[in-house]
């Protein structure tokens, strides 16, 4: 209790602080910049508008297809990014050849396939799907691949004494153990992936947050706009929040 007290007030004086530099870096905008547009930035003006953001139920249909949106690309980027890191982190023959490409690959900012995903997908939809896989998918390689890695020898020596197969050796000994690393690349995936979602939804479609955000700059709402900006993320918080409760309940090796 008292460290969960701890760390609550730590939170608490640390949003208190964040308030004061949002506020103080607004007011400075404000005096010294002579532009009265940069008032809606500052923290009153945009919590009034979140209150009416939250009776808004256009915000809450976008945020419903921006969770959809999210859902799906990580659910396309675990079943790629989980069977190619089993295959690596099995075969070392594979991940030499592999390594070099896929580092190379991975380099490449997720946002530079935006043309080509809006000239090679029939709809905006899909072209959102695989941006936030192409961006998402990588840690889960990672991660999964340096699990297997991670397994100690004995272990499979052992299983293989008693004569497990090769499919019981996967699931009674690989997997469990590779479980938190696999729930820690999921984590960084769905913060890579919701990152990505927002300059995604700047592409030709009419819903999802992004959607908003760049309309509410269009109609210079800006009160409309940082109270946009705070809700994704609170949204985002609220979604790690949840990974990390399972990355640590399934973390048997603090148990």
């Amino acid at each position: 209790m008292r460290r969960w007290l701890y760390s609550f007030s730590s939170g608490f004086v640390g949003v208190i602080i964040l308030l004061m530099v949002w506020w103080g870096t607004g007011w400075l905008l404000v005096n010294f910049s002579h532009n009265g547009q940069f008032r809606d930035f500052l923290p009153i003006p945009a919590l009034k508008a979140m209150g009416r953001l939250v009776e808004d139920p256009v915000f809450w249909s976008s945020v419903k297809v921006s969770l959809a949106r999210v859902g799906i690309g990580l659910m396309m980027a675990f079943i790629f990014g989980f069977s190619s890191g089993i295959v690596l982190g099995i075969s070392r023959q594979i991940r030499r050849f592999t390594t070099l490409p896929m580092q190379f690959v991975r380099m490449i900012s997720p946002l530079s396939w935006m043309p080509i995903a809006i000239l090679f997908f029939p709809s905006f939809e899909y072209a959102i799907y695989f941006l936030i896989l192409m961006a998402s998918v990588w840690p889960i390689i990672h991660n999964t691949s340096q699990g297997i890695q991670d397994v100690e020898p004995s272990w499979i020596d052992m299983a293989r004494i008693q004569g497990a197969s090769k499919f019981q050796l996967l699931v009674k000994v690989l997997l469990p153990f590779t479980l938190p690393y696999m729930l820690t690349g999921l984590r960084l995936a769905l913060g890579i992936a919701w990152i990505i979602l927002v300059p995604a939804e700047y592409l030709g479609i009419n819903s999802g947050l992004g959607y908003l955000i760049n309309d509410a700059r269009d109609t210079m709402e800006y009160d409309r706009l940082m109270a946009l900006v705070i809700s994704i993320g609170i949204l985002g918080f609220c979604l790690d929040s949840i990974f990390r409760f399972l990355t640590q309940y399934f973390n048997w090796r603090k148990k």
